[in-house]
Parts: C-alpha cells; structure tokens; sequence
C-alpha cells in the first residue's frame, strides 16, 4: 500500500503554501497518498483571512515594523504558549492525522510541529513529523524548538546555522527547496545564450508607483531589454499601469496575472525581479535565473537574499535608480556579469528540492513502519 503522508501548511506567506504543493507532486509521482490542508484555514476561515490580510499589508508598507514582531516570536515559548486563536487549528490538526490515517506528517509552517508533540503525548507510537523549514540562513528559533524526526532545510548554509543552534546535525538534511518537480527537467537557458533580447520577469507589489518606475527603468536600461510584468493576485489593482507601460514601449512589454507557468517562464527569461520571499528566490535559483531583490522584509527575507548573495545568483535592488544602473551593469561586455551569475547559480545546483524532500520523507517513513 503507498505511504500516506498529510502535509500541513498555512496561508501566512507564499512559501509555506508552495512548499506543501510541490512536496505533495513530488511524493505522488513516488507513489505516495498524500493530503495537503491548512488546519489554520479549516478551523478558523474568517480570522485567518483577515490576519492574512494584515500580514501582506503590514510586510508592503511597514516592514520594519514586521521585523519588530517578526524578532519577537523568537523569545516565544510555543511547546508552553498556547493562543486561543490557534486551539481550533490545533484540534483540527489531530483530527486530520486521524482522520487520513497519516503514516507520517510533513509541516511547513512552524507552529504545527508543537501542536502535534501535545497531541501526541500520550501515543505509544505517533507518525514522524519533519519540518519543512522554508527560511534561509537566518531562521526564526520557533522553528527549531519543536520536536520531529528531522528538518529539511534549503541549502548548506542554513544546515550549519541550525547545527550551530543546537540540533542534532544528523537531523538536519539540505535537501533545498521544495520547488515544483518540473524544475528538474526544464531546459533553461545557458550561460552562453544571446542576450537579444534580453528578456526580464517582473513579479509586481502591490505599491501602486512600482509598476511603472521599475517597468520603466528596466526598458530604459537598454533597447534589448524586454519585460513580462506578472501581476498574480493584484492584477485588478495594477493592470491600468501595466497597461500605460505597454502602450508606451510597444512590443516590449506583456503582461500576465495570475500563471501557473512560473517554472517555464523563469526557465525562458534572463533575468527575474521580485521580493525576497522564499518561494520566489528559490525558485529563481532552480532555474538558474539570476535575480534582483526589489523589496526586503527585514529579518524574515534576509537571509533568502544573503543566500542569493552567497551563490553568487543576484543581489539587492532597492528603488528603480538601482535596477536601471544594475541592469545596464549586467548587459555591458557582452553581458558579462550576467553570464558570470549564471554560472555560479549552475554550479550550486539545487533544481529537485522537492523529490529530494519527498525521498527522505518515504524512506524514514518506511524505516518507522518497518520498526513498528
């Protein structure tokens, strides 16, 4: 019979999200059963919306006071800490491990793992859980504080950062970002490709005045430059100025909304700009895309961009003045910075975090069946 492995995730952040959809692909074309829910979602639906809300609104337009609560969180004692909005989701979440009958459960929000260490108390023989830490580099202490059978952390660097704070370095495993599948077998462009046209993918904000500045910036930087401007869930709000900027450089500009065509279109394009979350800058690094960071939250993104900075995959690009001269910078001498950023994003080479997750998540699931 396959595995049957519940995934738990939330909607604070995309990269929880996205994590728990490409481990679910992942370990189905493995064979597994797999089940993703967010017991936040299912158990409180309109308070959580409302906190989701405010967590976007409150990382665009004031970050640094995100980094004030952000850094809070760490001195949180959540095995003891238990919050009345998250006994619903807590409740919820022992429910959906007995109700799938879950051979093992995979979290990549942080809270879940303390949840299921109380309802798991008094089980003479619980599933493993494994955390799926979705932060590079600099990872928030409610992360590593609950017990599970391993983390699965992005890269090396964050593997040293957590061995360093304490954990059992066998229990730690670099197997990079859960991206989706697909990145492992997309052709993507190569350090030699001509760059004419030079093309740029652009996630958009929702801060009204980006669009057109850094659009524009970009156009202006060269006249091979080209720009996809990819407005997701904000297309209602900014479709007038992609618009405005698509009349004004004609042939240069498209513009799409919400896609499921990320992997293929940073596989296509030679450049990406967007903010530091996880999903983004992982994704990027998967298909080997150079990037630049427009937007930081701090404290929470940053060590995604020290990540990028490390590889040698991108760098930070604060305000449209920025991205015009790092533009132009990447295209003089026959593109040559650009090439080099290709180059050093081949060489770290984590293009199956998701498949690499998903077979160590089978087999330490297989080893505790076994030993049962």
């Amino acid at each position: 019979m396959p595995a049957r492995v519940l995934i738990v995730t939330a909607a604070f952040g995309e990269g929880h999200n996205s994590a728990a959809r490409n481990l679910a692909l992942a370990l189905g074309e493995l064979g597994a059963e797999t089940r993703v829910a967010d017991p936040c979602m299912l158990a409180a639906p309109m308070s959580t919306r409302s906190l989701c809300k405010g967590y976007r609104l409150i990382t665009t337009y004031a970050p640094r006071l995100w980094h004030r609560v952000y850094r809070s969180t760490a001195q949180v004692d959540f095995s003891r800490q238990r919050v009345p909005l998250m006994r619903k989701a807590e409740r919820c979440l022992e429910a959906l491990v007995d109700d799938f009958q879950a051979q093992a459960v995979v979290a990549t929000y942080p809270l879940y793992p303390y949840f299921l260490a109380r309802s798991f108390a008094d089980r003479s023989d619980p599933p493993p859980v494994f955390t799926v830490v979705t932060d590079s580099i600099e990872v928030n202490s409610a992360w590593t504080k609950a017990p599970c059978r391993a983390w699965l952390v992005t890269d090396e660097l964050t593997r040293q950062e957590l061995v360093r704070g304490g954990i059992d370095a066998s229990k730690v495993v670099d197997t990079g970002f859960a991206v989706h599948p697909d990145f492992s077998r997309l052709e993507v462009l190569g350090s030699e490709a001509p760059v004419d046209p030079f093309r740029v993918l652009y996630f958009a904000t929702p801060k009204l005045p980006h669009v057109r500045r850094i659009s524009k910036a970009v156009l202006n930087a060269a006249p091979e430059t080209r720009i996809t401007i990819v407005l997701g869930r904000n297309v209602r709000l900014l479709y007038r100025r992609a618009r405005e900027i698509r009349d004004r450089f004609p042939g240069r500009v498209t513009i799409k909304g919400w896609t499921r065509k990320v992997p293929q279109l940073l596989a296509s394009h030679h450049l990406v700009i967007g903010k530091a979350g996880g999903a983004t800058v992982h994704e990027a690094i998967a298909a080997r895309c150079p990037m630049l960071v427009h937007h930081l939250v701090p404290g929470q993104e940053e060590g995604n961009l020290r990540l990028l900075e490390h590889i040698g995959g991108g760098c930070l690009a604060e305000g449209p003045d920025a991205i015009h001269r790092l533009t132009r910078d990447l295209l003089a001498d026959h593109a040559g910075r650009w090439r080099a950023m290709k180059r050093a994003l081949v060489r770290h080479g984590r293009t199956a975090g998701a498949l690499a997750a998903a077979r160590f998540i089978l087999d330490q699931t297989a080893g505790a069946t076994r030993g049962s």
